[in-house]
Order: structure tokens, then C-alpha cells, then sequence
């Protein structure tokens, strides 16, 4: 497709290779790093400190899925075929150089007609939940993992590539630090686990020091779908698995406990304790969490506001309804499928961000698709989404 522009994508994203968490890992930690081992019956798997990671047991360091393999294979499906055409949409390759070198992504992304992209991880955003008990194991991974990122890819070499350094409210001094290095690479994404840290909101007043800093540089917070730890400390009280792999999740796993719970409790959580109040240019970019949640939750929000009467009001009550909190302040980069018009008609078309999730095999192989759901819009609003919102994010 050709849109007469360049894009921005708010959802690209790389595989790592094995040394991504050891390369820089402290040393007193280097026995439980996150780090392929082989077994005893040859296989290879990914550890961390003692513990089998099982989330994406599916993947290796060496082959992936096709881009949008899995868009092909519903389709196939839907038109009633079967056989070696569904098959033939499951094989994997080796990766290509474009899923784990920079310069040629940059190429691809010439190609493509991107000008610029947000690269999240594909293995390191699921990781938090495995040491979130261990914050002086968290902090070594997370510090070793943004240090390599930095090196192969770039926090934001150049404005092509932005790629969001991890982080983690469970320590918010350690937290502080580890903002602070990212800002001063020139950070303009960063990454956070929905859910809560440690048990608390992450819009505490005890995080007010990140919160600040992040409001000082005007610098945008991603929540990315990622394993936020549901399945373990929820899913169990139905009868479910703790910790299963992603692509072995029951049903009401994935509807329940993997998908839209965690986003909508944090921006809840957010919003009702009036951190955009005191932080007014924070801005949140949801990311592959979908967007079906969204309506609901603004309507929930506006009504259960004047309900919850005896909370914890962490810096008083909300002045204004939370939905008008939530169009201001969060940005949506929903799933491809999903009606991204409606979307745009409901939050407002500055809020939405075109997200290709390229090259994940349930993200579109070719990324500019993305803008065929939005032919119900006029051309201005479909540059909006494709363009500019997203730019006017990243930019400083």
C-alpha cells in the first residue's frame, strides 16, 4: 500500500538472541540470568534463576513463525479449508536479519513505508513474573537486558527505531535509576508490566519520584501485553493451571486473567488515583492489549466513581469523569481485527495508534495494511492513526 506518507508503528517488535540477558549481567547473578540451558535429553530451554520459563516454551532462538502466519490461517479456516493449507501456515523459518539486526530492519522498514517504529521484545516482556519476589534478581536482569538492547538496537539512536528499556516499580529507588539511564540515552518509550508492583498501585505516592521524572521529560509509559502473573495468583482460584504456556491457556485464561483484566485494572488503578491530576503530561500508550475493554471500562469507570465512596483516595477524589482522564491521557494501539473506526469514534481519533505487531505470526505481514479498517474514516483522521499521533508521542 502506498498512503502517500510514511507511517509510525507503535507495535514492531524483535526476537533476542540467547545472550541478550548474560551479555551484561552482574556477575554475582550470572548462574540466574535469564539464559538457555540444555538438558539432559538435549532439548533447550530457557531458565531463570531455578526456574523452568515456561510461558513461551513454544519458541527457540533460531526459527519463528511467518509474519501474519496466524492472520492466514484463520482465513483459511473461515473459508472452510483445511489440510495442507492450514499446515502450511504453521511452519516456522530461520529468523531473518530484519528480526534481530538493526540495520536491516531499518531497511524493511524503507520498504514498508515506515518512518518510524516502536520495537518491544518478544521474550523479555513475559520475564517480571518469574523474579518478582527477587527484586535484587529483577533489577540485575532488567538492568544486563537494557544495556544489550541499548547496544543492538538502540533506545533512540536516530528517531527509526525506538525501543523501550524495561523497567519495574517493584524497588522505586532502583526504579529511578534505571529511568534516569534510559533518559539520558534518549529514551522516549519505556516499558512497563500492567498489573500491580509488589502489591501496590503503581500510581502510589510512593512512586511519585518516577512518576515526576517521567512528567519531566514528557517521556511516554507502554504497557505491552505481556505475562502480568494473573494466571498464578488468580486463574488457580478457578480450577486453572498457575503457570501455563501462552499457547496452551484455557479459554477463560486468555479472557480472563491473560488479556483484558490486567490492562484494565492498571489504567483504573491510574486513573482513580488521580495521577494525571498531579502528573498532567504523562501519557500511556496501551500496546497489543486490545481495544474491546475500552468502552466498557470508561463507562464502568464513570459510574463506579460516584459509588466508591470509602476507598483509599491516594491524592483525593477524581474532579472530572474518568473517561474524559482516560481520552486524554491513554493512547490505544489495538489489534489489527478489531473495529479500529469505532474505536477512533469513541476515544477520539488523537488517541488511537496504528500497531502492525510485525513480525509476529498474528500481526499483518504487510503493516500498512493496517489502514484498510479504517476506509470508514476521512483521510485526515486515517493519517492521524497511521502518522501522527504516534509521532507527536515521540517526539521531544
Amino acid at each position: 500500500m502506498d498512503l502517500g506518507y510514511r507511517a509510525f508503528d507503535a507495535d514492531n517488535h524483535y526476537y533476542e538472541p540467547r545472550d541478550a540477558f548474560t551479555r551484561y549481567i552482574d556477575p554475582a547473578f550470572a548462574e540466574k540470568a535469564v539464559r538457555p540451558v540444555i538438558e539432559t535429553d538435549g532439548s533447550e530451554e530457557v531458565y531463570i534463576g531455578d526456574q523452568r520459563f515456561t510461558f513461551l516454551e513454544h519458541r527457540n532462538f533460531d526459527t519463528a513463525p511467518r509474519p501474519g502466519m496466524l492472520r492466514e490461517m484463520l482465513q483459511a479456516m473461515k473459508r472452510g479449508e483445511g489440510g495442507a493449507n492450514i499446515r502450511g501456515t504453521r511452519v516456522s523459518e530461520p529468523h531473518r536479519p530484519e528480526y534481530v539486526t538493526r540495520s536491516a530492519r531499518v531497511e524493511v522498514l524503507d520498504d514498508q513505508g515506515i518512518e518510524a517504529a516502536v520495537l518491544f521484545p518478544t521474550l523479555a516482556v513475559c520475564v517480571e513474573h518469574y523474579m518478582v519476589d527477587d527484586p535484587g534478581l529483577l533489577y540485575a536482569n532488567l538492568s544486563a537486558f537494557n544495556r544489550w538492547l541499548d547496544d543492538e538496537w538502540g533506545l533512540n539512536r536516530d528517531g527509526r527505531i525506538h525501543a523501550p528499556p524495561l523497567l519495574s516499580l517493584v524497588d522505586p529507588d532502583r526504579a529511578v535509576a534505571e529511568l534516569e539511564w534510559a533518559l539520558d540515552r534518549g529514551a522516549r518509550v519505556v516499558s512497563l508490566r500492567p498489573g500491580p508492583a509488589a502489591g501496590r498501585n503503581l500510581a502510589d505516592p510512593m512512586f511519585d519520584p518516577f512518576w515526576a521524572r517521567i512528567n519531566e521529560a514528557r517521556a511516554v509509559v507502554g504497557f505491552h501485553i505481556g505475562e502480568s502473573g494473573y494466571n498464578q495468583s488468580m486463574s488457580v482460584h478457578w480450577g486453572e493451571e498457575p503457570n501455563p504456556p501462552s499457547h496452551r491457556q484455557s479459554a477463560l485464561q486468555w479472557t480472563c486473567f491473560y488479556g483484558d483484566r490486567p490492562i484494565m485494572e492498571t489504567m483504573a488503578a491510574l486513573i482513580y488515583a488521580n495521577l494525571f491530576e498531579a502528573f498532567p503530561n504523562v501519557r500511556i500508550m496501551s500496546v497489543e492489549n486490545g481495544s474491546l475493554w475500552v468502552d466498557y471500562l470508561m463507562a464502568a469507570m464513570n459510574k463506579m466513581n460516584r459509588m466508591g465512596r470509602n476507598g483509599p483516595w491516594l491524592r483525593g477524589p477524581l474532579t472530572e469523569k474518568p473517561s474524559d482522564v482516560f481520552r486524554r491521557h491513554v493512547f490505544v494501539s489495538p489489534h489489527h481485527e478489531e473495529p479500529v473506526a469505532d474505536l477512533a469514534r469513541s476515544i477520539g481519533v488523537s488517541q488511537v495508534l496504528f500497531g502492525s505487531d510485525w513480525p509476529h505470526a498474528e500481526g499483518l505481514a504487510q503493516p500498512l495494511e493496517f489502514a484498510e479498517g479504517l476506509s470508514s474514516l476521512p483521510p485526515s483522521d486515517i493519517r492521524l492513526i497511521m502518522r501522527e499521533n504516534l509521532a507527536g508521542l515521540l517526539a521531544a
